[in-house]
């Protein structure tokens, strides 16, 4: 397949990340001998300046990291919890079921960290070394690119609902054009001040400097700055939520495909809709189907659905409910599973949720009323992988877009609203709860070959990740395609179940496909059933999705970015 980028290769380290200069920050962090987790940490704090349209530096930032000397992967959430003052009916007694945009929707942010947890458990460089180039984006400006500006402009009216997020993104009373130098020097000053902390605490070794950055978000003047804001303006955070707050440790959840595992993120998050999705597809010739045939099409969209479903019931914090997670991925359950597709006609709904034990069919419960014909909304995001010199692999989907929860003044950060992706009805697997983790979107993804890393990758794109990123995984392992021809492959995405956000749209039997697919197949995929919507060719709502193949035989790196975003590859 013709790719619009050649692919960039190496045999020392290659990063991939969603924002051209995000990737260069990471490059030139390998360059000074960096491992690929100080370079991923440096490239995700930079997205949360230069993609702070749809990332924030106090959002989320879920990462799966492989380390070489031991052969180990390792899962850290990222992800925030809701405050102590949150209860089960919170907002069912004040907003009638609704999750309102602004401060009530906030947990604690995660991302901050996940970054440090990050560089003192496999890195080797100190904060303020991986913000540098961060803080020079916020202080110094960079040039705004056309698809942040484009999101500013249409959603003006959401940032002028708050004057911090007023000042930020339209400092000249309007959203800022492509090409001006956007600066956020309240940013620049919060990731400064945190380096500068850590700079005084450094003598006593890196964990204390670490530790000391850390302290000065969590429990220092930045927390007393977001909470007193969000209590003054009606909210349930408050400090004591921000200095008992730490990231977790998570296992992945496994499987193997051919030769390769595959590990996700667990059911806290989305990650296992990936590896039960490729389960049922196991048992499908693919490669004879063809690629992006209707009958390819078909099979794929119909899997996803199955473990959409399963999502729907089963998907929570494990620390508050059970998620048969072994029966989910079970070869009995996914042999099941499979045998409800049917080759001829595709479910017009959202499919039943499974019992893995049992196998009996789950009635779901808080299924939203079906919505008109109105564009499912965009998710935010974005994501950033590298693999170093040393064999070393990390991946992670850094997000918080920032047109639903204000901008904090004088700090220039947003607090986390994660929690629109909680569901108010307590009968919910992902209701809310104190303490409790919404059911994340972002969920970065790691395969390894014969025990080393192979196939970091992930994407932007809310309900569409997982299906975005296992098209480009089929697209590579299964197709034999290039890593960027892999992402540059015409995609499609199904939306029959209801959506991660607030209200948590559900749209049956639809399925979006981009323009070359839907005007060549169109017509015999609605004869199968779908309910299908044409997308522009290219779009960004289609995901972005990064990656890094590695051919441990030649010793060369593959790189693929996605130009359906400012995404871009380097590597030596």
């Amino acid at each position: 397949m013709a790719t619009h980028r050649m692919s960039i290769m190496g045999t020392r380290h290659v990063v991939s990340a969603g924002h051209y200069l995000a990737a260069h920050a990471g490059f030139e962090v390998l360059e000074e001998g960096g491992n690929a987790i100080d370079a991923g940490v440096a490239a995700g704090i930079a997205i949360g300046v230069l993609q702070t349209d749809k990332v924030n530096f106090a959002g989320v930032a879920p990462q799966i990291i492989y380390t070489a000397k031991n052969r180990k992967v390792h899962c850290i959430d990222g992800l925030g919890v809701w405050p102590r003052a949150i209860t089960p009916d919170y907002f069912r007694k004040r907003h009638g079921g609704k999750i309102p945009k602004g401060v009530e929707r906030c947990v604690v942010p995660a991302a901050p960290d996940a970054w440090i947890t990050a560089l003192e458990n496999f890195g080797t460089l100190g904060f303020g070394e991986v913000a540098s180039y961060a803080i020079r984006f916020a202080r110094d400006g960079f040039p705004m690119h056309p698809m942040m500006s484009e999101f500013i402009r249409k959603n003006e009216e959401n940032y002028k609902r708050w004057p911090g997020s007023r000042k930020v993104f339209l400092p000249k009373n309007r959203p800022p054009e492509v090409g001006e130098v956007f600066r956020q020097p309240d940013l620049g000053r919060t990731l400064q001040y945190m380096a500068d902390q850590e700079k005084r605490a450094a003598r006593k070794g890196r964990k204390a400097g670490l530790k000391a950055a850390r302290d000065a978000f969590y429990r220092g003047d930045i927390a007393r700055t977001v909470t007193q804001y969000i209590e003054k303006e009606g909210g349930p955070m408050r400090f004591e939520d921000f200095a008992d707050f730490r990231v977790k440790f998570e296992p992945t959840v496994r499987t193997r495909f051919n030769d390769i595992d595959l590990h996700a993120c667990g059911p806290w998050s989305q990650g296992p809709v990936l590896p039960m999705a490729l389960n049922i597809l196991k048992g499908f010739d693919l490669k004879s189907i063809g690629h992006n045939s209707p009958q390819y099409i078909h099979v794929v969209t119909e899997s996803l659905k199955l473990a959409y479903a399963d999502r729907h019931h089963h998907f929570g914090d494990p620390r508050f409910v059970e998620v048969p997670m072994k029966g989910l991925l079970s070869d009995r359950y996914t042999a099941h599973r499979r045998s409800m597709i049917s080759l001829e006609k595709a479910w017009a709904e959202m499919p039943p949720a499974g019992d893995p034990e049992t196998l009996a069919d789950i009635r779901q419960r808080c299924v939203p009323a079906p919505e008109s014909d109105d564009a499912p909304g965009p998710g935010d995001t974005s994501y950033v992988c590298v693999i170093d010199r040393h064999g070393n692999a990390f991946s992670c989907t850094p997000s918080d877009g920032s047109d639903k929860t204000p901008i904090i003044p004088g700090v220039g950060i947003l607090c986390s609203g994660r929690g629109t992706q909680s569901w108010s009805d307590p009968s919910h697997a992902s209701s809310v709860a104190p303490g409790k983790r919404p059911r994340l979107t972002p969920n970065p993804a790691m395969a390894l070959k014969n025990g080393r890393a192979y196939m970091p990758f992930g994407t932007p794109g809310g309900d569409v990740q997982c299906q975005a990123m296992l098209q480009v995984f089929l697209n590579v392992n299964v197709f034999g395609m290039s890593p960027q021809a892999a992402v540059e492959a015409p995609r499609f995405a199904g939306y029959s179940f209801p959506g991660s956000f607030e209200p948590h749209p559900y749209y049956p039997g639809r399925l979006h496909m981009e323009k070359s697919l839907a005007e060549e197949f169109g017509e015999e995929l609605r004869d199968m059933g779908h309910k299908v919507y044409e997308w522009d060719e290219g779009t960004w709502l289609a995901g972005a999705v990064c990656t890094i193949v590695a051919d441990h035989k030649n010793g060369v790196l593959h790189g693929g970015a996605d130009p359906r975003r400012p995404a871009y590859v380097l590597g030596w």
